[in-house]
């Protein structure tokens, strides 16, 4: 249900005019920075969403879908060294979408004002890893804005309107490969966000590890730490109990400086330590050795995703599950034989 509150309440409660919270809310204006701030919390605090293009009121659609990356939204950066994954989804659902002559729009945390002024006026929503009580979702439902996502949302096992590979899987998939190839010690390295990435590839990590009753070693590391956060995690395992003979590192940033501070301890990879990145980057394909990696394939999952929700989501039919395969590039990092 769309908010009550009008700009008239806002600029009444932050004690200023109604021209001032809308340069406020649309970032324009030359107002002072305390000002400014006031306004949005006086805003944020009311419920305020400023929709200038309700839907109720339009005669048809915008042609128009938006598209939100909500770990960029958490990373504090929306160009993040060597990370081409999100570049690739971005580009793939483009192409997707001019190809059925829609439109996309790249919009930021919709929870956190200013929102763009079109934000809730869009034919529906793409997102990207949505996080566990994510509120964004809260608000587009609230907002009756039909939307998909990319991966499981974690908190919601009901929530069916989802594209993407299984974490799960794809974890049982790696450690399987690097027991056959002889690890015994398996270290698994995640992120911090609370997304299904994080919280089904250690949930199954720690269902695999139990069942063959072998030690379970997990470390989290925050994704913004990128290569540092990487080489945190190699500390931790060099110091705490006995050096792992595999690692399965979610993020290809942390994997390069896992790989990093090994190699600066004079540990050998993949001789004392097999190495496998849960998702491709520029880090694990320049690193010396290369890393081994899953490449996501953005734009299967892109293809899929824009399908889904023009085809069925929009329309208020459900999305139709399809199990979304992803390729291991078996590089440097891993020993034995080449089981692809």
């Amino acid at each position: 249900m769309q908010s009550k509150t009008t700009i008239r309440d806002v600029a009444r409660a932050a004690d200023v005019s109604i021209t001032a919270v809308s340069h406020a809310l649309n970032g324009k204006g030359t107002l002072a920075a305390a000002t400014r701030q006031r306004i949005i919390e006086a805003a944020d605090r009311l419920g305020y969403q400023p929709d200038p293009l309700a839907r109720g009121m339009r005669s048809g659609p915008l042609g128009v879908i938006g598209l939100m990356l909500r770990p960029l939204d958490t990373l504090g950066t929306y160009r993040p060294s060597g990370v081409d994954y999100f570049t690739r989804l971005t580009g793939a659902v483009a192409v997707e979408c001019l190809e059925r002559n829609l439109s996309v729009m790249l919009v930021r945390d919709l929870s956190k004002l200013p929102r763009p002024p079109l934000a809730l006026a869009l034919d529906g929503y793409i997102i990207a890893d949505p996080l566990e009580a994510d509120p964004v979702l809260d608000l587009l439902q609230d907002a009756s804005l039909p939307f998909i996502t990319i991966g499981r949302v974690p908190d919601r096992p009901a929530f069916t309107n989802w594209v993407g590979s299984g974490d799960g899987e794809d974890t049982v998939r790696i450690l399987d490969l690097l027991r056959e190839r002889g690890a015994e010690r398996i270290a698994l390295v995640t992120g911090c966000d609370r997304n299904s990435w994080n919280l089904e590839s250690t949930a199954a990590y720690h269902q695999w590890a139990g069942e063959r009753g072998l030690q379970a070693r997990v470390v989290a590391r925050p994704e913004a730490d990128g290569m540092d956060g990487g080489r945190s995690a190699a500390r931790e395992l060099l110091r705490d109990g006995e050096l792992p003979d595999a690692v399965y590192c979610l993020t290809g940033r942390h994997a390069r400086g896992i790989l990093d501070e090994f190699t600066e301890h004079g540990i050998s990879l993949p001789g004392q330590v097999q190495l496998v990145a849960g998702a491709d980057s520029e880090q694990t394909r320049s690193s010396s050795p290369a890393i081994s990696a899953i490449d996501l394939d953005p734009e299967l999952v892109a293809a899929h995703a824009v399908e889904q929700l023009t085809s069925r989501v929009m329309i208020g039919k459900p999305a139709e599950p399809v199990a979304l395969s992803t390729r291991l590039i078996l590089r440097s990092t891993t020993a034995g034989p080449d089981h692809g």
